[in-house]
């Protein structure tokens, strides 16, 4: 059913679409969010409109090119840019020209695909988008990479790896890596090229991008060939291969089944080689068409007039002006001769116009400062969204795992024959979905009911509360590694703590000591006072942590990811949100380690002191 959304929740909406399209790389889930995001948007019908249908046509025109529908692709560039102009959104417009460029190179019109880029650096070149400006300054090179320009290309590449570098962007970095190794290649630079195809290779396989991976492994394939170890170039392009078949990436099939082909012809394997050949020719012609080009070049045509159009209508405009303007002179001369009555009204007329001139420009100056606090709290809220996706998408890490645990506990029982465990384990597993549910329900109510900012809503809490729901949670996990875990602790201890972030805390302590401690190992959870503080103590018999990592523990230095005992995989996200929240509730955490041993984690958190009245 069709409804318009409120006035109060639709920028949430739109921000929560506009994030899924934007990190999804699944085509077909790409297409979908998008669509969603342009409906909802028309829907809408108000100053916001054309914003947010700038972002759902490019992200639509992204996943139709990544599909092979380029005609459709380009189309709903097009229109995002059209939406970008009527707001006079820079950063929307200089996006949608940029992936206008883009098609055309697709089409293997690299001329008309330098143009667009070129367009759309000097427009993100007027913004604060450096990320953007990188973008176009890359695929610009990568156009002047095609048609073998390749000191043009690396001169942008040069540009724009500055900007990834300063801004830390990864996925950015990657990509220009191996658009360098890529120009290398072509002028026999093969070690320099092989070492930044390797290199980006690797980046781009921990991000799970396969459109970048499979043009660099299908050059890394060339650069073997040439070599002469086609063993490894075979392995190279079914890799290539595997990938775009995965996603849908037409174009990359394509290219991988043509190298496939000319390899295979290459060795006389002759029925290898047809298969492929055929394969190249299927998808050629599926994205190489008359009927595309046709189309592409009506759309183009369309743009361009229309841009025409607005010129000439910008340039009646002004000679309207002036008209106008010359006008207002014949009255003024007319009225110089008049008698001295109209000379002062005239006066008094134009000393009126003064102060509305100068009453608009204080009003603009107003608005401009209004609109520049409005993009820095629009930059903030979205640093604080990003944040709550990484609390929730590493909080639900725990939970889920707790469920192979119950798998392994019912595997265990049926081997040994032991049937009546089964309903008991029943029961665990309904508690265990339950505790799931309730854990997703308060993360999604929390981050979804904010303005921007972690909730601190300090109240009166058991202890118990806040330790014994991660007990029973993390149970099932202890007893599938057979570790003997407390089951629940008795305290009279009453904090004074936001309770979804202190147990927050607990949770993740519990869950790295399970995830490091092996099997038969101890896992125990205490609870003692200190002065004005409950201690809460962690400790378990794990495998402790090296002391070059002690220094690090609680930040984003170094390498964070390490594995469990049996092979769980950690990112490193919870003990730096361990720290936070401690602070947030103005405590302090303390660790002792011994690699072979063991750790231990104390966690000091305010009691809850009643006020006396006087």
């Amino acid at each position: 059913m069709k409804y318009r959304l409120e006035e109060g929740n639709y920028k949430s909406v739109f921000r929560i679409l506009e994030s899924i399209a934007a990190y999804e790389t699944d085509p077909e889930e790409l297409l979908k969010y998008s669509e969603i995001l342009i409906v909802k948007a028309q829907d809408l019908n108000n100053d916001s409109t054309n914003y947010w249908l700038v972002h759902g046509y490019v992200q639509k025109g992204n996943a139709l090119r990544l599909q092979g529908n380029l005609d459709h692709a380009i189309a709903a560039y097009f229109k995002s840019a059209e939406a970008a102009k009527k707001i006079n959104y820079q950063g929307g417009l200089g996006t949608a020209l940029l992936s206008i460029g883009a098609i055309y190179a697709n089409n293997n019109d690299h001329e008309k695909g330098i143009k667009y880029r070129k367009q759309a650096i000097s427009v993100l070149r007027e913004t604060a988008d450096s990320i953007s400006l990188a973008a176009a300054l890359m695929n610009t090179g990568y156009g002047y990479y095609l048609i073998d320009q390749y000191d043009s290309a690396l001169l942008h590449y040069e540009e724009s790896g500055s900007i990834y570098e300063r801004k830390n962007y990864v996925l950015g970095k990657a990509y220009n890596l191996g658009n360098a190794g890529l120009v290398y290649a072509k002028q026999g630079k093969t070690k320099e090229a092989e070492e930044q195809l390797n290199e980006a290779i690797k980046i781009l396989k921990e991000l799970e991008d396969s459109y970048a991976i499979t043009e660099f492994e299908i050059e890394m394939a060339n650069i073997y060939v040439q070599k002469g170890d086609k063993i490894t170039a075979e392995r190279y392009l079914h890799s290539a291969l595997s990938y775009a078949q995965q996603d849908g990436l037409k174009e990359r099939i394509r290219d991988a089944s043509l190298q496939l082909s000319e390899l295979y012809s290459s060795q006389k394997k002759y029925e290898q080689a047809y298969y492929y050949q055929s394969q190249y020719i299927t998808y050629r012609d599926s994205i190489n068409n008359e009927e595309t080009i046709r189309k592409m070049a009506d759309l183009r045509t369309e743009f361009e007039v229309g841009q025409k159009q607005a010129e000439i209508d910008l340039k009646q405009k002004e000679v309207d002006l002036l008209n106008q303007e010359a006008y207002i002179n014949r009255i003024f001369i007319w009225s110089a001769v008049a008698v001295v009555t109209l000379l002062l009204i005239l006066t008094f007329v134009l000393y009126k116009l003064y102060r509305l001139k100068v009453r608009t420009v204080e009003v603009i100056r107003e608005n401009r400062q209004l609109i520049e606090d409005q993009r820095d709290e629009l930059e903030r809220l979205n640093m604080t969204k990003d944040r709550f996706f990484s609390i929730i998408s590493h909080d639900l890490r725990g939970p889920v795992s707790n469920f192979s645990g119950v798998a392994s506990l019912i595997q265990m029982y049926i081997e040994s024959g032991e049937y009546d465990e089964l309903q008991r384990i029943g029961g665990i597993l309904e508690d265990s979905s339950y505790e799931l549910s309730s854990l997703l329900d308060n993360l999604l109510d929390w981050a979804m009911s904010q303005q921007g900012h972690f909730p601190y809503n300090p109240e009166e809490v058991s202890l118990e509360d806040i330790c014994n729901p991660s007990l029973r949670v993390l149970s099932n996990s202890a007893k599938a590694k057979k570790i003997n875990m407390t089951e629940e602790v008795w305290s009279e201890y009453m904090l004074y703590v936001d309770q979804n972030s202190a147990t927050t805390i607990i949770r993740n302590l519990l869950s790295n000591s399970l995830k490091f401690t092996p099997e038969g190992g101890e896992v125990t959870l205490s609870v003692d006072q200190v002065d004005d503080m409950a201690v809460i103590c962690v400790r378990d018999t794990g495998i402790g942590i090296p002391q070059d990592k002690m220094e690090t523990l609680f930040g984003f230095e170094g390498s964070r990811k390490r594995w469990g005992t049996k092979g769980e995989k950690g990112v490193g996200l919870g003990l730096n949100l361990v720290q936070e929240f401690i602070a947030l509730n103005k405590g302090r955490i303390e660790v002792d380690s011994e690699e072979g041993k063991g750790t231990e984690f104390r966690v000091y958190l305010p009691l809850f002191v009643e006020k006396v009245e006087s």
